[in-house]
């Protein structure tokens, strides 16, 4: 790969002493490669399949919690995503850094993105990662009102969406992105999967994004095949139907389930009031003061 020009470098802003790059800064650093591919940590990521298919000069991104895909250091062209949280990027509050940062080393490493996503969020500072070379970027105006209130967007969502718009000559390929929660790991609630999932499928029948692992091939494809003179619309429609119905069978089962575990839920409710608060917690009560 050719050395990031000068002028790029010089294009980062200074912002509370952080390191924001503009736009064209992103592009010019990230232009290089012929494809960016977001790994999720998810079990679905098929690295042999990745490696197999994909130039060496593709960009590997990483989340957070590398470990969940990676067994050993990672050889290739990389680059770290940390999200941040209220008290900054969450693996250096929860004192991660010297984990994760093993898996990668070397002029292929581009170093460490230190993400926010909502105004809440809040970076951390470039010594908060140990030497590695650290960035910030701000996705809080990228989302702007377009997630469902009251969730927030995962890092994964966040970055595609900001990658499209960047408007890269490589393509933009995401690896393992099913939203499905795994015997070894869990999806947490707090993010809206069934929108993001919509959102990304739609992006890559557009053309804007490839999508590999974790995404079954199509089933109402095969119905348009079989019913060629039934509109596509009308295919949807009865598929909505049906699944509105299994919903609202579902959701009958679920109250079941809750009126039957209401004194379980009551008594592990009582136990709770006596579990020691985390950092985050005994954070949020010292900035209400």
């Amino acid at each position: 790969m050719e050395a990031i020009p000068s002028d790029t470098q010089s294009a980062a802003a200074a912002d509370g002493g952080f390191n924001v790059l503009m736009p064209e800064a992103w592009k010019a650093l990230l232009s290089p490669y012929s494809h960016v591919v977001l790994v999720a940590n998810s079990e679905a990521v098929d690295f042999g399949r990745l490696r197999s298919e994909l130039p060496e000069t593709a960009l590997y991104v990483f989340f957070n919690n590398v470990y969940k895909v990676l067994d050993e250091p990672f050889a290739g062209h990389a680059v770290l995503i940390a999200r941040s949280g209220v008290m900054g990027a969450n693996i250096v509050h929860r004192r991660e850094v010297v984990d994760v940062l093993r898996f990668f080393a070397g002029d292929d490493f581009l170093g460490v993105v230190n993400i926010r996503v909502s105004p809440e969020e809040n970076f951390s500072d470039a010594s908060g990662f140990k030497g590695a070379r650290t960035r910030h970027l701000d996705l809080t105006q990228v989302l702007g009102d377009l997630y469902p209130t009251g969730k927030i967007a995962t890092s994964g969502f966040a970055m595609a969406l900001w990658l499209a718009e960047l408007q890269l000559p490589g393509k933009i390929l995401l690896a393992g992105f099913s939203a499905k929660r795994s015997e070894k790991w869990k999806v947490f609630d707090v993010h809206d999967w069934t929108f993001e999932q919509i959102f990304l499928r739609l992006f890559a029948r557009m053309g804007t994004i490839s999508m590999m692992g974790g995404v079954d091939a199509g089933p109402y494809a095969a119905l348009a095949k079989r019913f060629p003179q039934v509109p596509p619309i009308e295919i949807a429609m009865t598929a909505a139907e049906v699944l509105s119905e299994r919903l609202h069978n579902a959701n009958g089962q679920i109250d079941r389930l809750m009126s039957v575990t209401k004194s379980i839920r009551a008594i592990e409710g009582f136990f709770r009031r006596f579990k020691p608060k985390t950092r985050k917690q005994r954070f949020l009560e010292k900035s209400k003061e």
